[in-house]
């Protein structure tokens, strides 16, 4: 029997067996990498036929613009040639010699002062429309630590007073407590369907997840090496600051475990040294301004 295209053996074998098993949003990413990524690279090629070559020439070209897309990416497309072997369509997957783009350490926060101009950026851009959705967003994201789909995704049904119950989060359910200013702007947002953040277009829809303000307000802010999850760095940063225990911490940030939170362990440590650096430096100023 002549083997499926890769459009047919996603749409069949692959979607029945491996997408059905996946929670909620992740059929969503896999779907949204299929449309704009994979089926377009692969689809009309018999699921025998994509080569080595092929996928190396696909994952390289993505990697210039999205190195993070371009491996969750990957992973989807590697679920999906080793279904493809276990069917026998294929002797062996074309992604077993592709490796992930690396990973750079999460290590960039923004300090207090960064804070406070991303704070005026903001301000400048409480009008109406999508920009003023947009700017509610950012904060949200660095008042709760949250991720940008949590927030933009975030449904009326999902608040109960000071607290969000996410039901889908990355790492399952999960309960986000909410401080007052988390609540002042969920609390000014206008009910106009089940989306807290709704498409201006359709109510009915959540908004875009591009939120496009971000790069004009963090170049207004100084901070153009900032990415937007950084923004979540930043809360857990400043939270170890304050001396929340990294057990305490995970559970904010809905960390399955303690593993993930240690990054932010030597955050603390960090502060202390450059403080005691710059108290170093005063000291040693008026040393100078006392000599003879």
């Amino acid at each position: 029997m002549t083997p499926p295209t890769f459009e047919e053996f996603v749409d069949g074998p692959w979607r029945l067996a491996c997408r059905s098993q996946c929670k909620p949003s992740t059929q969503h990413r896999a779907d949204n990498a299929l449309r704009t990524q994979l089926l377009p690279a692969f689809g009309s090629l018999r699921i025998d036929e994509v080569a080595t070559q092929d996928v190396l020439a696909w994952f390289d070209h993505y990697s210039q613009t999205a190195p993070g897309g371009a491996n969750r990416t990957l992973d989807v497309l590697r679920q999906i040639f080793s279904h493809a072997v276990a069917c026998g369509h294929r002797d062996d997957s074309p992604v077993l010699g592709v490796r992930r783009n690396p990973r750079p350490r999460p290590t960039r926060f923004l300090s207090v002062a960064e804070v406070e101009r991303l704070h005026r950026a903001l301000d400048a851009h409480r009008g109406r429309g999508s920009g003023r959705q947009q700017a509610e967003i950012i904060r949200l994201l660095l008042l709760t630590g949250c991720r940008k789909g949590e927030i933009v995704h975030l449904r009326w049904s999902e608040i109960d007073g000071d607290t969000i119950h996410l039901a889908d989060s990355k790492t399952g359910p999960r309960a986000v407590l909410l401080n007052r200013e988390a609540q002042a702007i969920i609390g000014r947002q206008r009910r106009l369907g089940l989306f807290v953040f709704p498409s201006l277009a359709d109510p009915s829809r959540p908004r875009s997840a591009d939120l496009s303000l971000w790069k004009k307000v963090r170049r207004e802010a100084g901070i153009e090496d900032v990415r937007l999850h950084d923004l979540r760095h930043t809360f857990a940063s400043h939270a170890v600051m304050q001396g929340v225990p990294l057990p305490v911490l995970a559970r904010l940030m809905g960390h399955s475990g303690t593993r993930m939170t240690l990054r932010y362990a030597h955050v603390a440590d960090r502060e202390m040294e450059a403080a005691a650096e710059r108290v170093g430096r005063a000291i040693a100023d008026l040393f100078v301004a006392c000599s003879p």
